[in-house]
């Protein structure tokens, strides 16, 4: 019945939603060059909106937590605070992630959600995933507060990184004690490490015509969460994100993952 129950639960994203704008051209600019614009499409963007939308599309029951503005453009739209958070039922959630953004106050979040899982067994705790993204020195507090961590090829790069195995192998004394760190290298694939020390990898999965690489690191995310939060391994998250991602490529927008994947999507 707990099973069950817990099968229901949602996964909430948390971070930015925005409007993408979107000039498509024949080729890829040069510098100081003027170029004839093919089509241009407006579209809701963000990486915890992407997160949310890509898994909505692979049938999972997802909610998105940000802030929204009134009309269709908006500036200085505030991040979400920990008092903001405090408001949310947790019950209603089997895992959390977080798109590393105030970093000071996802922290405050997360430490929520940990107070909560310690009234609850083991089963029925949230999972906890964040996304340390962008090269920032804040985001990197991130780091031991989430059971599953995504580190990006910038920040790895930064740090003097050249492949995800060396950024696996270098982060993962900054994550807590058996949590799983995971690495994408867009055409090299994804690796991931978690506390049996063992590296999983998957190859990438390129389009037949690459068309759309906007938004594809936050259908990487998604995909694997899908399946972790399902019960599949990490070997099976690993591919079907690779997976995802790549096809995502091939096509603009978000639209041909419910096509093409959801009567494919591992299952628990």
């Amino acid at each position: 019945m707990i099973m069950e129950e817990q099968k229901k639960k949602k996964v909430l994203c948390v971070g930015l939603v925005c409007l993408d704008i979107i000039n498509v051209v024949d080729k890829y600019p040069e510098e100081d060059t003027d170029s004839r614009c093919l089509s241009q499409r407006w579209q809701r963007g963000g990486n915890a909106s992407n997160s949310c939308t890509v898994l909505s599309l692979l049938g999972a029951p997802c909610a998105f937590m940000g802030s929204l503005a009134a009309g269709p453009v908006a500036e200085n739209l505030p991040d979400v605070t920990a008092e903001d958070f405090s408001k949310v039922d947790l019950h209603q959630f089997k895992w959390i992630h977080w798109e590393g953004r105030n970093a000071v106050e996802q922290v405050k979040m997360i430490q929520q959600v940990v107070t909560y899982n310690g009234t609850l067994p083991q089963e029925q705790r949230i999972t906890v995933s964040v996304e340390i993204e962008k090269i920032r020195e804040p985001l990197y507090q991130l780091f031991p507060h989430g059971d599953v961590v995504f580190v990006s090829k910038d920040v790895a790069r930064h740090f003097g990184f050249l492949s995800a195995e060396a950024a696996l192998r270098g982060f993962y004394s900054r994550v807590k004690q058996g949590a799983v760190l995971i690495c994408a290298w867009a055409e090299k694939g994804a690796d991931a490490l978690g506390p049996d020390g063992v590296l999983v990898h998957s190859d990438a999965f390129p389009p037949e015509n690459l068309v759309d690489t906007l938004g594809a690191g936050d259908t990487f995310n998604s995909a694997v969460i899908f399946t972790l939060s399902n019960g599949g391994s990490l070997q099976d998250a690993l591919t079907f994100g690779c997976r995802v991602a790549g096809a995502k490529c091939g096509f603009h927008g978000y639209d041909g993952i419910a096509e093409k994947f959801t009567n494919d999507c591992p299952k628990s």
